[in-house]
């Protein structure tokens, strides 16, 4: 294997989602097939599901608020993650815990979680030099 591509979530409300993953994380909502939408950031993206109404083939049971992300924020860990706590905070959103020390694919990294619409734990992160 060489690399993730995509993933899905399913989720109560893509416009719910669309809404924060786009104000709150500065992903773009994009549209694509006849009515599906995806959210991308760098070279990956996040394929929706409307709960209820998921496309084959699908997980056994998809469900929203089942997932837990990690999303690799920037390289430059001090600055970096205090503008996302400031961006967050000014966003409303709580965050869960952190900043706290962790291991990420490639070695040691600094994370934040916070929760999306659906629940679903949401890992930003920095590695560590």
């Amino acid at each position: 294997m060489d690399r993730l591509d995509h993933l899905v979530l399913t989720v109560a409300s893509i416009e719910a989602t669309v809404g924060f993953y786009t104000r709150v994380l500065g992903m773009e909502a994009v549209t694509f097939g006849a009515v599906r939408t995806a959210l991308t950031f760098g070279t990956s993206k996040i394929n929706l599901h409307q709960a209820g109404k998921e496309l084959g083939p699908k997980a056994l049971r998809p469900a929203p608020g089942s997932a837990d992300l990690c999303l690799i924020v920037d390289d430059d860990v001090a600055e970096v993650l205090a503008e996302v706590l400031a961006e967050l905070a000014a966003a409303g959103v709580p965050i869960e815990q952190g900043p706290v020390e962790r291991t990420g694919a490639a070695g040691p990294i600094v994370s934040c979680y916070l929760c999306d619409p659906d629940h679903n734990l949401i890992e930003l992160s920095n590695y560590l030099p």
